[in-house]
């Protein structure tokens, strides 16, 4: 194995000041058996989350009938259940974002799958409407956590090469969760194979079950090595990196390219709230701008679609109402389909390129769409088709938004700034969202769904347009390169982006 550089002062003890080379040791690593671990370990969580709202939605109607063992109207489930699981996200994400930068990613990505876990698990078993809704409110609580937790630690283990792709991936797997949703739900409300008050039971009991497995995985998955530095426990990060260039070394049977720049680092145990209020809202104003317009842009564009979708299907095109779940199926594989296949070009033709375009053209055929249904030129099945294809872009702009406000502000601030702006984002599906297009959408006049369709069109643009000015050029980029550490003594290059050839043996400077 190559000489790395010590990582500083053995002691563990804020106070002192380091200078480190073990950001830009793991921004060389090749691409891994180690990092599929982090991936399954970590990334699986949007699968679960993505099932959650799926399945619920779903099942709405079943939880209503007679026979199904609690008392409460599909009104309730898909209105008052679903207003207390996004304002459960909103507050865990906020709550459990300033704990994750203060107490550490690992301690805070296992707590939080715990509390969603135990929440999922106690919905299962729901016996009367009370029940139900504090445990919608206490899963979508542990959720919220999960993505502050999950999309910090990602970002600070995977190595910059590879960064935009997996975190597309990773933020665009909750629409695998939704295929899963839409496949389970029509055999869990199948009255032939499940009990009326069975099925639904099954279904949440399946989530805890996979949310226990992956909570098996994520022991195995350290913390963060560049977290560990900034809170004196250098001596623990150079043990982690050492060992993940071990695993790394003996997979590949070569040794590992030499790192290249150093940070220096005054540590300290916590960043108070007023510093990351300043960092985020008056440093970096203008990435705040651009956080702001992307997460608001996704937001809208998808309430303009999701909550007609059911309604538009069944009024406009006598589509049964049972079989909504596979149309939703298909666009929910065409949402899967943008992040898995454009992701790699946010790290070859770069961020910005990448993320106004995105947001652009979802936006331009949004309004395509809304012209071709306001002349009744589409179908059941053509509508769909429009609405893959604009989802496709669509998906991978908004899983852009996560990645871009998780790489672009500080370390010491990354959870706490997640965490914001999936709140932001979340609080404006959930709340402007059922007051504006569901009103649209479930009128029943071609007019107002148009305007519904083109309202989100409008705003997806406009958050396109402020990308193509303000989006940061973060493409193999060190996260310390790109928004230095508050904590950091000096502005020092602190790594280089690998070759564009994996295995190579040579590095490349990072994108200007």
């Amino acid at each position: 194995m190559p000489s790395a550089q010590p990582s500083g002062s053995a002691a563990a003890a804020t106070g002192h000041t380091v200078t480190t080379n073990i950001p830009a040791r793991l921004d060389r690593l090749p691409w891994s058996r180690w990092h599929w671990t982090i991936v399954i370990g970590l990334g699986t969580v949007w699968i679960l989350d993505g099932l959650e709202v799926t399945v619920v939605g779903n099942i709405a109607s079943r939880l209503s009938e007679s026979g199904s063992g609690l008392a409460i109207s599909s009104g309730q489930v898909t209105g008052i259940a679903a207003a207390l699981y996004v304002a459960g996200a909103c507050a865990g994400a906020l709550f459990w974002g300033r704990l994750t930068d203060k107490w550490g990613r690992k301690k805070l990505f296992m707590i939080t799958l715990a509390v969603y876990l135990a929440a999922t698990a106690l919905t299962a078993v729901s016996f009367s409407s009370w029940w139900f809704f504090a445990f919608r409110f206490l899963t979508g609580f542990g959720i919220g956590g999960e993505y502050a937790a999950i999309n910090s630690a990602i970002d600070e283990l995977i190595p910059a090469f590879y960064r935009g792709r997996v975190d597309l991936i990773i933020n665009g797997s909750f629409w695998l969760g939704a295929v899963g949703g839409s496949l389970l739900s029509i055999v869990a409300l199948n009255t032939a194979v499940l009990p009326k008050d069975v099925g639904w039971r099954l279904t949440f009991a399946l989530g805890a079950l996979l949310a226990f497995v992956i909570l098996l995985v994520r022991r195995h998955v350290p913390e963060s090595p560049r977290w560990l530095l900034i809170h004196g426990r250098d001596r623990e990060a150079e043990e982690i990196v050492t060992s993940i260039e071990e695993q790394v070394e003996a997979e590949k049977g070569r040794p590992l390219d030499r790192p290249e720049g150093e940070i220096t680092i005054h540590q300290r145990r916590s960043v108070t709230f007023v510093e990351i209020a300043r960092t985020v809202f008056s440093d970096y104003r203008r990435r705040s701008i651009l956080g702001f317009s992307l997460f608001i842009g996704q937001a809208f564009l998808y309430n303009a679609i999701t909550f007609g979708f059911g309604a538009i299907l069944t009024k406009f095109f006598n589509v049964p109402t049972d079989d909504t779940g596979y149309y939703f199926a298909v666009i929910a594989i065409g949402n899967f389909c943008g992040p898995l296949l454009l992701g790699k070009l946010f790290d070859t033709v770069g961020r910005r390129v990448m993320i106004s375009s995105t947001y652009l053209i979802s936006g331009l055929l949004l309004f395509g769409t809304a012209w071709l249904f306001d002349r009744g030129s589409l179908s059941a099945g053509t509508l769909t088709a429009c609405w893959c294809a604009v989802l496709f872009f669509a998906s991978a702009g908004a899983s852009s938004a996560y990645l871009t406000v998780s790489e672009v502000f500080p370390m010491e601030t990354r959870a706490m700034s997640i965490a914001f702006f999936y709140a932001l984002g979340t609080a404006a599906g959930g709340i402007s969202g059922p007051l504006l297009f569901a009103d649209l959408t479930g009128t029943g006049k071609v007019g107002d769904t148009v305007l519904a369709f083109q309202i989100g069109a409008a705003l997806m643009c406009a958050a396109g347009l402020v990308a193509a000015f303000l989006a940061v050029r973060a493409e193999r980029r060190s996260l310390e390169d790109i928004a230095k550490p508050l904590t950091a003594a000096a502005s020092t290059v602190t790594g280089k982006a690998r070759s564009a050839k994996e295995g190579t043996g040579r590095s490349r400077p990072a994108t200007a």
